[in-house]
């Protein structure tokens, strides 16, 4: 499966998840049932994973944490916030570029639908 079929995989997950919770939870619920739904999916899922940074040769432990990572290939940030804004499509994008996928997905929940929280961001190797 690639990408953009692994996308749309991901996307119906999200769409069963925020069907069922509806708006206006913490992150964090949205991010376990979301882990959860995939891997009943039959997906790998990485879940809080560490991602380090190296600056000046220096490898640098736990300066961020991917939400998700499925299949190795997509990134997803999970959000629960009035809207999302630009700063948080840049932060998804350096973390597909620190961990060379080529599709994140930013989700937030705190929509009424949540097609309006889709937010595709595509790291141009």
């Amino acid at each position: 499966m690639d990408e953009n079929e692994l996308s749309w995989a991901i996307i119906g997950c999200g769409i069963r998840v925020h069907t069922a919770l509806g708006p206006g939870l913490l992150e964090s619920a949205y991010e376990e049932c979301l882990d959860y739904e995939l891997k009943q999916q039959g997906f790998r899922v990485g879940k809080q994973i560490p991602l380090p940074l190296v600056y000046k040769h220096v490898k640098l432990d736990c300066v961020y944490r991917l939400d998700l990572i499925v299949e190795n290939k997509v990134v997803i940030e999970v959000k629960s916030v009035d809207s999302l804004k630009p700063i948080h499509a840049v932060q998804l994008s350096t973390y597909l570029k620190l961990t060379n996928c080529k599709l994140g997905l930013l989700l937030n929940f705190n929509v009424l639908h949540l097609k309006q929280g889709i937010k595709r961001v595509a790291n141009n190797l």
